[in-house]
């Protein structure tokens, strides 16, 4: 079953089950894949799962951005709210990389692409991100990135 079948058929049991905050999230979800596909000029159709991949990642940062926000603003009941958002599209993203499975990666794509010093480290972010689609965060990796090429 593709992911966006999957995200149909959740979004159904939700309603059925009257489970509000999933009910919402996916209904967001279903919204944005609509709004892709008329990007992509194909009304009707379905996504690929790579497509699916980036509009779910897409509205989980855009969820990140908020709860840093609500935090901000002393917002706590919001950023809440928005965390158990995340929580659910989280479900949907591959299980992300562990620190030390993320040291192991830029330790071997930097071996692979001979990255000597920061003006590499575009080079190697972008082959990890491209590898690791949903599993590493961009801005972890920038740091763990940046750590290792400054040695």
């Amino acid at each position: 079953m593709s992911l966006f079948e999957q995200i149909e058929k959740e979004y159904i049991q939700a309603y059925k089950a009257k489970d509000a905050v999933r009910l919402t999230v996916l209904r967001l979800l279903k919204t944005a894949v609509k709004n892709r596909l008329v990007d992509l000029r194909r009304p009707g159709g379905s996504l690929s799962d790579e497509e699916m991949l980036d509009v779910i990642i897409k509205e989980g940062k855009q969820r990140q951005d908020s709860i840093e926000q609500y935090r901000a603003a002393n917002r706590a009941d919001l950023a809440d709210k928005e965390a158990a958002e995340l929580k659910i599209l989280q479900e949907y993203l591959p299980k992300a990389l562990s620190p030390e499975e993320l040291t192991a990666v830029i330790e071997t794509t930097v071996a692979e692409l001979q990255a000597a010093g920061p003006k590499d480290m575009g080079r190697v972010i972008s082959a990890i991100m491209g590898s690791y689609k949903g599993r590493v965060d961009g801005k972890a990796l920038s740091e763990a990135v940046k750590q290792r090429l400054a040695q």
